[in-house]
């Protein structure tokens, strides 16, 4: 069977990820540019190729402050990383979803990750175009990224988790 192209839709796509703070309530933020591309036999994508790579200057929680404290060398380290990325080592088929295996990498650090890809199916849209959609979903710990910086509470307990819930709405558009 050939190989299919699918170029990400930004326009009917988002990536969000959530934090703990003060281990009471939990912030949501969002990577507003980013760009994916996947590679698959047909329809089937177990065994897809999949690139992603996310702008960390787009970085938006919301709170103009927290974001810049987010993209500074505490965090992120934006200027000298601006990029994060994921590449696919594996896609395997679970049920009508996928679990997909790949390497992240945020801060110049790689790490193996494992994501769920829950699939929305495919539908074609007004214009004919053929479409992807898939629930992304997963948790990282963000100090395997270098992602260390933390504050103590006099209560006991840290400002802010280790644990990042990742959540992903995305869209691929069937190349020609």
């Amino acid at each position: 069977m050939a190989t299919t192209q699918w170029a990400l839709d930004p326009t009917h796509s988002e990536l969000q990820f959530k934090v703990k703070h003060l281990m009471i309530t939990t912030v949501t933020g969002s990577i507003k540019s980013f760009s994916a591309e996947l590679t698959s036999e047909g329809e089937d994508f177990t065994n897809a190729n999949i690139n992603f790579s996310g702008e960390i200057s787009s970085l938006d929680t919301g709170n103009t402050d927290r974001d810049n404290h987010l993209k500074s060398a505490d965090f992120f380290d934006a200027e000298t990383h601006p990029t994060m990325n994921f590449v696919s080592t594996a896609v395997e088929k679970d049920g009508d979803d996928y679990i997909v295996k790949g390497d992240l990498t945020i801060k110049g650090e790689t790490k193996p990750v494992k994501l769920t890809a829950e699939f929305g199916g495919i539908a074609t849209d007004p214009w004919g175009n053929t479409k992807a959609g898939f629930t992304l979903s997963g948790k990282i710990n963000r100090t395997d990224f270098g992602l260390t910086w933390n504050a103590a509470l006099e209560t006991g307990g840290v400002m802010v988790s280790e644990e990042v819930k990742i959540l992903g709405e995305l869209q691929f558009v069937k190349q020609a």
